[in-house]
């Protein structure tokens, strides 16, 4: 339990009574899809030498040295609460090394781990003021299960090649290779975005807290206008909602986001906390980091897999239906994917438009779609 007493130089630690989890590992807490998407990067044509290359040549030092200039560091003197905040998540999951914090002063909600080296985390005056002292602490072990899963790298790569996409969209065929990466590390960081989120609950072990975060993130600080359960079923409704166009509008939505949407995340969060896997966590039974040279790779993914197949058969996604019936044998599917795609090509006064109206196939409703700084994390 986390009592107030110091280990491993942490000290100060709430009074409030939580689980504490010696030597966990991250493969306790990450999604199956976080472990298959990053096989799935690092298997991706030119990954390893832009990653050996990039590793050598990002200006980690100059990182550091511009959020030391030009942010607050939280500590004993500065931002007091968030440091005990900090030191408690290191201390619930066994984090050897308490990373470095800074508060930057943006009105943008935000938090981040970043670094090649050694993990920082950056959260933004907006998310401090947005949140209480429970939903702020799911956020803080949310950026520390980043730091242990090892995700700093990558998001700090990411966080370069979005902006060289930028730089070199004016060569032909130069942003190509980098927007193929940039699309991979995206997908990959809104499965580890899952990952984290279940660190944040592990950390405040208070689900209430993780949802109404969550719902601020979405919605703002008007928790009395807000409600958790039509938050949640907001998110049913966009799983099950609209047609086979719903669903392809849904992908070109998400692909610009580094993060998945809030109402995913909630649902994705309150499942994984009614689970059995969940219940023998808290109950200490968990795998550690002396087990993880063990771990078989073939295991992972074949969790993976599973994962993925339960989520096309239970989602109610019309496309994800689809290829549930395709994968089952069922017949007359080109009558279906032709009614469900009739929008898109019938036209005139009588035309079906399918629920919701006509709408534009590219159209984007991502607030971050073509915005260089880090999308909002929430976290």
């Amino acid at each position: 339990m986390s009592d107030g007493h110091q280990h491993n130089g942490h000290e100060k630690v709430p009074s409030r009574q939580r689980r504490r989890f010696p030597a966990i590992s991250s493969r306790a807490y990450e999604h199956p899809a976080d472990r298959s998407a990053l096989v799935a990067l690092r298997k991706l044509t030119g990954f390893d030498t832009v990653f050996k290359a990039l590793s050598g040549l990002l200006p980690e030092r100059s990182l550091r040295l511009l959020f030391l200039s030009d942010s607050v560091r939280v500590s004993e003197r500065q931002f007091a609460h968030l440091n005990v905040m900090l030191r408690d998540a290191c201390y619930i999951l066994d984090l050897d090394k308490v990373p470095p914090m800074y508060v930057n002063q943006d009105p943008t909600p935000n938090a981040m781990c970043i670094g090649l080296d050694e993990p920082i985390i950056v959260v933004t005056t907006g998310l401090v003021e947005l949140l209480d002292e429970e939903e702020m602490r799911a956020v803080v072990g949310h950026e520390v299960g980043h730091a242990l899963s090892g995700h700093s790298v990558y998001r700090t790569i990411l966080l370069f090649l979005t902006s060289l996409a930028v730089r070199v969209a004016w060569i032909p065929l130069g942003s190509v290779a980098v927007m193929a990466i940039v699309t991979a590390l995206r997908e990959w960081f809104r499965k580890s975005e899952l990952s984290a989120d279940r660190a944040g609950l592990l950390v405040g072990q208070d689900l209430q807290a993780s949802m109404r975060g969550l719902m601020k993130i979405a919605g703002g600080n008007h928790l009395h206008e807000m409600n958790v359960d039509a938050f949640l079923e907001q998110a049913e409704e966009y799983d099950a909602g609209g047609d086979l166009r719903d669903s392809v509008l849904k992908i070109l939505n998400v692909l610009p986001r580094s993060h998945p949407f809030t109402t995913v995340r909630a649902a994705e969060l309150k499942k994984w906390a009614e689970t059995r896997e969940y219940q023998r966590v808290m109950e200490g039974h968990y795998p550690r980091r002396d087990e993880d040279k063990d771990a078989s790779v073939r295991d992972s993914w074949r969790d993976s897999a599973s994962s993925y197949a339960g989520d096309v058969k239970n989602s109610k996604d019309p496309l994800m239906k689809l290829v549930s019936d395709i994968a089952g044998g069922a017949g007359d599917l080109g009558g279906r994917v032709r009614r469900g795609f009739g929008g898109f090509t019938s036209s005139g006064p009588g035309s079906a438009q399918g629920p919701g109206g006509p709408q534009e196939p590219g159209t984007s409703s991502d607030p971050d779609a073509g915005d260089d700084r880090p999308p909002r994390d929430g976290a």
